[in-house]
């Protein structure tokens, strides 16, 4: 049976609880917030963190590629800065991919803005070029490359193909593959979100034995109509489709207390990234009820799926 956000969270507090709770500290952005970041990921020899930047009472954000000095995350001097919201990355034939959401006036709703996932790729971030473009209204467009070469694609179709949202997969030889009706016709996994829930993939591992190790998010509304965002893992079989459940890795209540964008979003936590340690922990980074970033540690949930 498929299980609602609130049965997982039943599952979930009887489990080891994250541990190191951390709040990141950005500064060289004004009076803006800085969420919805990626994990720290290495261009030209340096660690940097992508993140959304953005004022308290808007939608218009842009993406600024920090770096760590002293404990504070810096603009990095020189980088490009892009009109988009909730930055990920990966890295395919060698390249660096960066992706985003991009709004623009919505093309027959008056005064509503529309979305889409758009795709760069370089070999370093200054020389991040846009390649394609996903389908209007479909956030959570991820890819990864598999241990073939060929390339995994999460999609995350809404309305009367995934309802609310729900997770698409297809696999092409290459990114020249990539097309509209690729991501469109990706067939949908089955039994991940219970009836008026939704969610998405927000970072692709490609594990050991050739599985998907997915970060996502798992979202709902209660009756007053609150959001509230889960982060979620599990694993996918590129060969197969099969996939196993879902499984949360943290709530809100195990990160530091902080500032919301709104009252309705006191209870999100947005999947940035995961970074996989030796030691059998993984640091967990995220978007904090729109409003800040922050990292714990945890258990690595992508161990399981390595056995």
């Amino acid at each position: 049976m498929t299980k609602t956000c609130g049965e997982l969270v039943e599952i979930y507090i009887e489990k080891d609880q994250p541990a190191n709770p951390e709040k990141l500290t950005f500064a060289g952005v004004g009076e803006r917030d800085v969420y919805n970041i990626t994990a720290p990921f290495e261009d030209e020899g340096e660690l940097v963190i992508a993140g959304r930047v953005e004022a308290r009472d808007t939608e218009h954000s842009e993406v600024y590629f920090f770096v760590n000095r002293d404990s504070v995350w810096t603009p990095r001097e020189g980088a490009p800065v892009f009109e988009l919201q909730d930055p990920f990355v990966t890295r395919i034939a060698g390249e660096l991919v960066l992706g985003g959401v991009e709004i623009f006036p919505h093309p027959t709703n008056d005064g509503a803005l529309g979305w889409r996932t758009v795709f760069y790729k370089g070999s370093s971030i200054e020389t991040l070029k846009q390649f394609f473009k996903g389908p209007d209204g479909m956030k959570d467009l991820r890819l990864a490359e598999l241990k073939d070469g060929s390339v995994a694609v999460l999609t995350r179709p809404q309305g009367e193909k995934g309802g609310r949202g729900k997770i698409g997969f297809a696999r092409i030889p290459s990114l020249k593959e990539l097309t509209l009706d690729v991501i469109e016709d990706s067939p949908l996994l089955e039994g991940q979100f219970a009836e008026g829930e939704w969610g998405g993939a927000n970072e692709l591992h490609i594990l050991d034995n050739g599985l998907i190790g997915v970060l996502g998010h798992i979202a709902s509304f209660d009756e007053e109509g609150n959001r509230h965002y889960y982060p979620i893992v599990f694993s996918l079989n590129p060969e197969t489709g099969d996939h196993t459940e879902i499984q949360l890795i943290a709530i809100r209540d195990d990160f530091l207390a902080g500032a919301s964008k709104r009252p309705d979003l006191v209870d999100v936590v947005f999947s940035g990234g995961l970074v996989r340690k030796e030691d059998g922990t993984a640091d967990f980074y995220a978007g904090i009820s729109d409003a800040e970033a922050h990292k714990i540690t945890i258990k690595d949930p992508f161990n399981q799926f390595e056995k």
